[in-house]
């Protein structure tokens, strides 16, 4: 156990100070249901807005209001894991490259973030695949959601676009982790920006933001063309937005208070240096003493 530098005369208590080599298999299971849930989500309503055989097309000829939707869709998902047991339980990062950030800042270990990520591409792959299998001519006739630059950009042009989309998800995310009566909104921060962000990009690069919502795709339709783009970009990204934040952190100007994008006290949190834990403000006295006790 540890003092808590931000709560005087507390003591926080996490797995990872309880239980120093313990691997979080349950937290590596959840990453892997909440890929799973996000990307068959999300490729669904993909399919379900942009397939030729979709009545959405007649209900909703304006390509621009179909994407706009399949936006509003996908990002749901991807919040409603992050506020489900799935993603209090293990963070609701769903995605490697918000594992990788919080990595770089010291907010994991390592190993929990190779297994994180390894659950993150099984997940994807499974989603992808069930959608391909569930939705048939109509996932084909989209390519099963494949992200693929526009034929009018390079894809090393496509590479910097997703660089700089997924850096600024990654601020996003950080602003609200850095800010605990903000840190509760994480979720729902980074679904607007997401939603926004494949109504305004989708049509450039498919606004990937995510290795493993671009593999998934790519491995059940066997169409590999320029699927380095979608794990440089988004990596590197995730990599420029963390070390741009590490001097912040360093110099006292913000803190990340958690690797959690949702921080209950339902589950004890076994990432790296939490600053909540035991103490989150969306938890009464009365159970934060029950936790401690």
């Amino acid at each position: 156990m540890q003092p808590s530098r931000e709560i005087p005369g507390e003591t926080l208590r996490t797995e990872t100070t309880r239980y120093p080599g313990a691997i979080p298999w349950l937290a590596c299971a959840a990453e892997f249901a909440g890929t799973f849930f996000m990307v068959a989500w999300g490729l669904s309503a993909v399919v379900f807005m942009m397939s030729a055989s979709s009545p959405m097309h007649s209900l909703m000829p304006g390509y621009r209001v179909r994407l706009l939707l399949t936006g509003i869709l996908f990002a749901a998902g991807g919040t409603a894991v992050v506020y489900s047991p799935l993603g209090q339980r293990s963070g609701g990062h769903i995605n490697p490259a918000v594992s990788l950030t919080f990595w770089i800042l010291g907010k994991m270990r390592g190993r929990d973030m190779a297994l994180y990520s390894m659950a993150q591409f099984l997940g994807g792959l499974a989603g992808a695949g069930l959608v391909k299998f569930l939705w048939g001519g109509w996932a084909t006739s989209v390519n099963a959601g494949v992200t693929m630059p526009a034929p009018w950009i390079s894809p090393a042009s496509a590479a910097g676009v997703e660089f700089l989309i997924t850096g600024t998800l990654l601020w996003v995310i950080l602003f609200f982790v850095s800010h605990p009566k903000l840190h509760r909104w994480t979720g729902f921060a980074a679904g607007v920006w997401v939603a926004f962000l494949v109504f305004a990009e989708a049509p450039v690069t498919g606004t990937s933001l995510n290795p493993a919502r671009s593999l998934g795709p790519a491995v059940v339709t066997d169409d590999y063309r320029n699927l380095w783009v979608y794990f440089l970009g988004p990596l590197g990204g995730a990599t420029a937005a963390a070390l741009l934040w590490k001097p912040m952190v360093a110099a006292g100007v913000r803190s990340v208070f958690c690797a959690k994008l949702f921080h209950t006290d339902r589950y004890r949190c076994h990432l790296a240096d939490c600053r909540f834990a035991g103490h989150h403000p969306s938890v009464g006295i009365a159970s934060r003493k029950e936790d401690l006790s």
